[in-house]
């Protein structure tokens, strides 16, 4: 059976960084966010007897074992097979719209999509809060994205506890828009989970940043709901500082922000020392990702655009979760 799925990025409004139960995939902290139309993978899986191993293709290039890449993707087509007694190897085909690798979340589409195409074809009938338990098991984040609209990954005790679930549906907020700056399309130095570990065991402030990350994520939730959108973008640029100087702290130091990152900040606090209603946030890499409602998006994509170091901006509202779609990628 061949399922294909497309499944949207997702940005966190409060952060995660550093897994509790590194066999789990569970967090330190609780963690929100909007799930992105704009930014997009598209998986199709298929089971068959005629593959004589897994196949695993990502932006027309084969990943081997042996890869980084194979073994994510293998490890989480494993536990499919495993859930649904599946005996067949599987072919996965996957695009992105936008950088790989780069700071943009893209494990966080991939591994949603993954998951949902790969349960799909696998005639496993799982429900959204299952479903987002497994998609952890791939990427912390990707739980994040089988949600519409507004998501809390609850940090939790146990496996079971340790799910993603809705604050608010799109519906909820259409005017809420991310504008995506492209820094660099490089694949990072230090990708999340390797640095996340080494910011658990060395960081002097990783104990300060989970306290209050888990407090921040509590209060971003209430703020979604009352759609309070200057005190939302004030904490998501807070608790994004926090993240990045537990990671800055780390021995030896993980350093994403490059001087383009820093060009787009200083921009940003320029404009809010103006009066505007404009705020950044930045996840594992040197993109800026800037909060603002509908109403600013032609004005502050034209400053951004102007900035030198500025590749692209890409314009991204509210997003859904993961849907089925009738053209395979083979």
């Amino acid at each position: 059976m061949k399922v294909t799925v497309k499944a949207n990025a997702n940005i966190a409004l409060t952060k995660y960084w550093g897994k509790k139960d590194d066999k789990l995939k569970t967090p330190w902290n609780s963690n929100t966010s909007i799930t992105l139309d704009g930014l997009e993978t598209i998986t199709t899986v298929e089971f068959d007897q005629k593959y004589t191993c897994d196949i695993f293709i990502l932006d027309d290039k084969e990943y081997l074992e042996g890869t980084d890449e194979f073994k994510e993707v293998k490890e989480q087509i494993d536990i499919i097979r495993n859930k649904s007694n599946k005996k067949e190897f599987a072919k996965v085909v996957s695009k992105n719209n936008f950088p790989t690798a780069a700071g943009f979340a893209s494990s966080a589409s991939g591994l949603a999509a993954l998951t949902y195409a790969g349960c799909k074809a696998a005639e496993l009938n799982l429900s959204t809060k299952e479903l987002t338990i497994l998609a952890r098991m791939g990427s912390g984040s990707a739980s994040r994205s089988l949600i519409d609209g507004f998501a809390i990954w609850h940090a939790g005790e146990t496996s079971e506890e340790s799910f993603a679930s809705q604050i608010a549906p799109k519906e909820h907020w259409p005017e809420f828009r991310i504008l995506g700056c492209v820094i660099s399309k490089k694949q990072k130095k230090t990708k999340s989970r390797a640095g996340m570990a080494q910011s658990v065991k060395t960081s002097p402030i990783f104990k300060v940043w989970y306290e209050t990350a888990e407090s921040d994520a509590n209060k971003m939730v209430e703020l979604i709901k009352e759609k309070n959108f200057n005190e939302i973008g004030k904490l998501a640029q807070a608790n994004c500082i926090l993240m990045h100087a537990c990671a800055m702290t780390t021995n030896p130091t993980i350093m994403y922000w490059q001087p383009g990152t820093l060009e787009v900040i200083h921009k940003v606090l320029e404009l809010q020392d103006e009066g505007k209603e404009i705020y950044f946030t930045i996840d594992g890499g040197p993109q800026v990702k800037i909060i603002c409602q509908e109403k600013d998006v032609v004005e502050f994509k034209e400053i951004l655009n102007s900035l030198e170091s500025v590749q692209e901006v890409i314009v991204c509202k509210p997003g859904t979760g993961p849907r089925v779609i009738n053209e395979h990628l083979f």
